[in-house]
């Protein structure tokens, strides 16, 4: 007879705007983990989460993805989605599964997507948290400089340092801009992701689009030549969209 693999998988959505980041830290409990496993702790499950990958504070996610272990006792994982939704503010499971006990959250993921959302007129009161603004642009030069961090690179001038990394090559498989009824979508999918490497990317290539930064200086900053920019595009339109397995 099969063992039961105690390992669960969960899909999780967060409103970014409420915390001070995903990860853990030594200055402040207001971090989506922290409220997490406060949460599963007062289910008497005393596992630790592991993410796919931390994000910012301010950013969101519809998609993260995170896996834990559980006690015997928690057979029912409709049950424990219901309690956990119950006790969460601004935290919603989607869904919990069983998964192999070798299943990682970060390691086995494949591919990870982002969305940038944004306007170009003001977000009002009830978007300014989840919507970035940016003015008036050029379309045409936004895809041609979203279309130049394709492909495998060395990401060493788009990242914020800190963070402990054995390489920073990183392979962009797919970038897209997309405009639907005066918002505004930038998608990134690749196998994964530097620190705040989003936030920058999507600064330069605004920068280009709105000509304050040329293609040529762009892709010199890709090859590691020269650093123009490190700035980084608000976080309040940044949301983990989806992980890949």
């Amino acid at each position: 007879m099969h063992k039961i693999s105690k390992r669960v998988k969960a899909v999780i959505a967060y409103d970014g705007s409420s915390y001070k980041g995903f990860q853990k830290q030594n200055s402040t409990k207001n971090t989506v983990t922290y409220a997490i496993e406060e949460a599963l702790q007062s289910l008497q499950i005393h596992s630790q989460i592991v993410a796919s990958g931390r994000t910012d504070a301010g950013v969101h996610a519809t998609g993260q993805i995170i896996h834990f272990d559980l006690p015997d006792f928690w057979s029912d994982l409709h049950k424990l989605r219901s309690s956990l939704n119950r006790k969460l503010k601004e935290i919603e499971f989607k869904h919990i599964s069983r998964v192999p006990h070798d299943f990682h959250a970060r390691f086995s993921a494949k591919k990870r997507l982002y969305r940038y959302v944004f306007k170009t007129g003001k977000p009002s009161v009830f978007e300014q948290k989840y919507i970035s603004y940016y003015s008036d642009f050029n379309a045409d030069l936004l895809e041609k400089s979203l279309t130049t961090f394709e492909g495998k690179h060395d990401f060493k001038h788009f990242h914020k340092t800190g963070s402990i990394t054995h390489t920073t090559v990183r392979e962009i498989y797919k970038t897209a801009y997309r405009e639907h009824n005066g918002y505004h979508y930038i998608y990134f999918q690749a196998n994964g992701f530097l620190r705040s490497q989003v936030r920058m990317m999507v600064e330069a290539a605004m920068m280009c689009a709105r000509e304050e930064l040329s293609l040529i200086q762009l892709g010199e900053q890709l090859s590691c030549q020269k650093k123009y920019t490190t700035k980084l595009a608000p976080p309040e339109g940044l949301y983990l969209a989806r992980i890949f397995y």
